[in-house]
């Protein structure tokens, strides 16, 4: 297979704090003029604080082969999205330098160009023509994007009337429906309900079954190993393994545990996610748990909105596998939190559920913004579930080991 992105060197630096002026007026340059001379003895005095440099991105260097399907994971701020609008030109690099072969889509902020007075029909041209189709070739697909959006009798209705579902699967849609030889996508799988996420997945699949090659970041461990050949990991801007997907995966779930039982968001880089614990049905913090013991997870959480934000605990084997996903509106439907209040919510995991082993608990935070995006901030704590002391049978395989209620009739 022939190389069709290679990056060498590549780092991007972002100056924080610094004020951004749309004009200088005369006034300005004489005072800034005036200013030079002290501003530099305070750099030499190491004083200056009015801008602070922040690495995104440090000395990446890695190679594509044409159908390769690769997955970025990482936590957030790691340099994920970063690194795909470098890789897509929206932003140029600091150091580096990125070759390409061929056409370059890319599904970054899915419904970036969309106009809220026009149709869905007008849209799909105006969106098609800044993604670059031409008139001819978005009159050829019409129907098929149409189609795929499942907003065929909708078309002739202005866009802000839709919802956020009808609005991301529409745009998805017309970027996914793009003559390309790479692919650049950014967690657009979290778009639209379930059915249609099973939909973004398999047009992923067929993109890289017709031997075009897709990069795309996403949080969904499941799906990275399932259709990525291969996976770049990256750490605080640093690409740490570009690899096999199940070692990668192994690495950045070990890495993102706690080193106890409980989590605490002492940096405050989460908006809403604040803590997350586990304890044993008697409320005494631990990560080893009996298999006849319950499970007890607690997340304290801040600046929820009822109408944008929703909590979960997911289980995830040691390899990335999902076992099971409990949201609180399974349960409390009708929540009601009160902005610049701590919220407490605690759910239990039965007892004998889980078989012996080792597992992840992750606390989510889903926030849908404004644009429709949805975004996750995660916590993980490493679990595991022993069989001492009790009597479990050898026979009993499965992701799952619960112990179900059997019934005898002579």
């Amino acid at each position: 297979m022939n190389t069709v992105v290679t990056v060498k060197n590549l780092s991007k630096e972002y100056t924080l704090g610094s004020e951004i002026v749309a004009y200088k007026s005369f006034r300005d340059l004489i005072l800034n003029a005036l200013k030079t001379p002290f501003i530099k003895l305070n750099r030499l005095k190491g004083e200056d604080q009015e801008q602070t440099r922040l690495c995104a991105l440090k000395d990446i260097n890695f190679t594509v082969k044409g159908g390769e399907v690769i997955g970025i994971i990482g936590r957030n701020g790691a340099g994920k999205s970063t690194l795909l609008k470098v890789l897509s030109r929206i932003t140029t690099p600091s150091e580096g330098v990125i070759e390409y072969k061929g056409r370059i889509t890319s599904l970054l902020e899915v419904g970036t160009g969309f106009h809220p007075e026009l149709t869905g029909r007008e849209n799909i041209f105006l969106n098609g023509s800044i993604l670059g189709m031409s008139r001819n070739e978005i009159e050829r697909r019409f129907e098929q994007i149409a189609a795929f959006a499942e907003i065929e009798e909708f078309l002739d209705t202005p866009v802000k009337r839709y919802s956020s579902g009808m609005y991301v699967r529409l745009a998805f849609s017309v970027a996914a429906h793009l003559d390309h030889d790479i692919l650049i996508v950014d967690e657009v799988l979290a778009v639209g309900d379930q059915a249609f996420q099973k939909k973004c997945l398999g047009k992923l699949q067929d993109t890289a079954k017709s031997g075009r090659t897709v990069l795309f970041v996403s949080h969904n461990m499941s799906v990275i190993r399932n259709l990525c050949s291969r996976i770049l990991y990256l750490k605080n801007g640093h690409l740490v393994y570009d690899g096999d997907p199940a070692e990668a995966i192994s690495a950045y779930l070990s890495s993102n545990k706690a080193s106890g039982t409980s989590w605490y968001d002492k940096h405050e880089k989460h908006q809403h996610l604040k803590a997350f614990s586990s304890a044993c049905e008697a409320g005494n913090s631990t990560h080893v748990f009996q298999y006849t013991q319950e499970i007890q997870c607690q997340l304290i959480l801040k600046n929820m909105r009822e109408d944008r934000t929703a909590a979960a605990v997911r289980v995830t084997d040691v390899m990335g596998n999902i076992i099971c996903t409990t949201w609180e509106r399974d349960h409390l439907q009708n929540i009601e939190y009160k902005q610049r209040k701590d919220a407490k919510l605690s759910c239990q995991i039965p007892a004998k559920l889980l078989r012996p082993g080792n597992y992840v608990l992750t606390a989510l935070v889903r926030k849908i913004t404004d644009s429709g995006k949805i975004i996750y901030e995660e916590a993980n704590l490493d679990i595991s579930i022993s069989s001492e002391n009790c009597s479990i049978p050898e026979q009993r395989l499965g992701i799952i080991g619960p112990t179900l209620v059997w019934h005898y009739e002579r």
